[in-house]
């Protein structure tokens, strides 16, 4: 479920869960096509035969694949009203603590971590992100993003 807020009241937000976000299947499609737009086709994520044989019994998503999905998975959990011009600033940390193997499914659970002013009349929100993966007790990655928002 979307939480919506105007800029005007981002603030309120701070320590409050947002939520869970639907869950998403990782194909070995999508695994394929980040590979190929980071120049980064390493077997255990492009070669099922061979990672079959491998640590995993399969491929698994590239860690910067994991990360790069909290960013739709996010809009999903928040929509800030009264804005012009939203940004990723940044990350304070990120870890991936367990791999994503093809066929699994994927949610986000985000809280806001703190919200502060910054120039051009902007406000910075950091938030606590954790990518879950259906079925397992680790997380694939817990990330703390950092957005800019301008009105």
């Amino acid at each position: 479920m979307t939480t919506t807020v105007h800029f005007s009241e981002l603030a309120t937000l701070v320590g409050r869960p947002l939520g869970a976000t639907d869950w998403l299947e990782i194909t070995q499609e999508r695994i394929n096509t980040f590979a190929e737009a980071t120049d980064d086709p390493q077997w255990i994520h492009v070669d099922p035969e061979r990672a079959a044989t491998g640590p995993f019994g399969t491929t698994i998503a590239h860690g910067y694949l994991t990360l790069s999905l909290i960013v739709p998975l996010f809009v999903d959990l928040l929509d800030v009203e009264g804005v012009t011009t939203k940004l990723n600033y940044g990350l304070n940390k990120v870890r991936f603590p367990s791999p994503v193997k093809v066929g699994s499914r994927i949610r986000l659970v985000a809280t806001i971590v703190d919200v502060k002013a910054v120039g051009g009349g902007g406000a910075e929100i950091a938030w606590s992100g954790t990518v879950e993966v259906e079925g397992s007790d680790k997380p694939a990655c817990v990330a703390e993003p950092v957005y800019r928002f301008y009105p």
